[in-house]
């Protein structure tokens, strides 16, 4: 599905087949380290999905595609430059099919705004930011998957660091006026999202 759907958009923009099998291995490459539990190819897909539902209110769905696929590229937990690098990595991609100069800017802002999922000018930003945590606001069993993936990735720390910050990262969550920046994903995931986090904040508390 994501290989189908990344081959049709750079198609657009390049017919240089080499080029975009190798950059499509690159990606694939990334996502499927076994490094990767929760940041992988079912993320970008589950993602793809949520974006889909609300694609008439997307102004640039080129752009935001080519972020989804670039945004976590590079993931390592013990770095604080993920995005930084992702960005770079879509900068040169993009750059390498010739994307307009002004839109590979608007994609490596939109991967920078996955940092700190805060509020942006540009609501195709927001829409990426909330499905992005969409995660958040799934069933709890879903969540709760979610949580133990996270868990494996940063498994090179014990609990007694881990559990503090990981309380910390989802403290910050409550601590936004809303987690979902927009309307379409506010009522569709802000109750439950809450609820979520509420709940794995007291069952870390607890080990």
């Amino acid at each position: 599905m994501l290989k189908g759907v990344f081959t049709s958009l750079v198609n657009k923009y390049t017919r240089e087949k080499s080029l975009i099998e190798t950059l499509w291995d690159d990606i694939e490459k990334h996502y499927t380290s076994q490094k990767r539990h929760y940041h992988n190819l079912q993320h970008l897909e589950n993602m793809l999905v949520q974006l889909e539902t609300c694609r008439e209110q997307i102004t640039d769905w080129d752009t935001l595609l080519f972020s989804l696929f670039y945004h976590d590229i590079i993931y390592k937990v013990t770095s604080k430059e993920n995005e930084d690098k992702s960005a770079l990595v879509a900068i040169k991609a993009l750059s390498s099919i010739g994307y307009p100069k002004e839109k590979v800017k608007l994609c490596a802002e939109q991967i920078l705004a996955t940092k700190n999922h805060e509020l942006s000018t540009d609501n195709d930003t927001n829409l990426f930011t909330d499905a992005d945590l969409s995660i958040l606001g799934s069933e709890w069993e879903i969540y709760l998957e979610y949580s133990r993936q996270v868990g494996k990735e940063y498994a090179i720390y014990p609990d007694f660091m881990y559990n503090p910050g990981r309380k910390k990262a989802l403290q910050h969550f409550l601590g936004m006026e809303y987690i979902f920046k927009t309307q379409f994903f506010r009522e569709k995931f802000e109750d439950q999202a809450k609820q979520n986090i509420h709940t794995e904040i007291t069952l870390l508390s607890k080990e």
